[in-house]
């Protein structure tokens, strides 16, 4: 499904992006993967995926750093010879109420989930526009539809990334560039695995599917929305959260 085409994974190499780096690899792409800290599991994955016969390159750095946005293009560009697809993974939590939230709480999600995302979109759409071609996933979260006590820095970054793709979805649809968001629900990572059995339960009874999701869901529709099977599909919010919406 995507042979021959070259991705960007931010927060590519646990969870929900390792399983998007898969995806794409068993399905003949070239991925560049950006992770933060702990190169021995970035390497460690870089070899798992390299089996898959593709090229596989690793970048470290910090998604709310513009410049790094700037390198990881440009490399990739250059490794590669073409920036076809961007999935804009990367993210954090920083969970308490409203009242016990400081600045500093809000701003580092903010910074890392909306920031950093805005940052890779704009370096990568400037080369897609050139191409005339391009596909872009950015991730929300189910929680930027509908809301979540004591996520409001959270639920603010994902809700931002909602309006950000529907507008660049609007800009760039004539250059012959799609940009839809994957709004994941309650998926088994290390994010929730933080949870206590009692909020889990709790999130579970509100789950139509009754089941939590796997990275691999979110992968498959991700990999959908790369390939050319989704090239008349634009400014949507997929929501892959099992009926939790409902």
């Amino acid at each position: 499904m995507l042979a021959g085409k070259n991705a960007i994974i931010t927060g590519g190499v646990r969870g929900i992006g390792k399983a998007v780096a898969e995806e794409f690899c068993k399905n003949g792409a070239n991925v560049m993967l950006c992770y933060r800290s702990n190169a021995s599991a970035a390497e460690k994955t870089a070899k798992e995926l390299s089996a898959f016969g593709t090229k596989v390159e690793l970048m470290q750095g910090d998604v709310i750093d513009a410049e790094f946005a700037k390198e990881v293009v440009k490399k990739t560009k250059e490794l590669f010879g073409s920036v076809d697809i961007l999935v804009n993974n990367a993210g954090i939590t920083n969970d308490k109420l409203l009242m016990r939230m400081s600045d500093d709480d809000f701003r580092s999600v903010i910074d890392t989930n909306l920031n950093g995302a805005f940052y890779f979109l704009r370096e990568a759409s400037q080369i897609m526009i050139k191409q005339r071609y391009g596909r872009i996933i950015n991730m929300s979260s189910i929680v930027g539809v509908k809301g979540n006590p004591g996520q409001i820095n959270y639920c603010a970054s994902k809700a931002g990334v909602i309006g950000m793709t529907l507008s660049a979805a609007k800009e760039l649809g004539r250059r012959g560039v799609t940009v839809n968001a994957i709004a994941p629900g309650f998926i088994d990572t290390d994010m929730t695995n933080v949870l206590t059995e009692e909020q889990k339960s709790a999130t579970l009874a509100a789950i139509s599917l009754g089941r939590m999701g796997n990275p691999e869901d979110i992968a498959n529709a991700t990999l959908f929305l790369a390939s050319d099977k989704a090239s008349y599909i634009t400014g949507q919010i997929i929501c892959v959260d099992g009926g939790m919406i409902l």
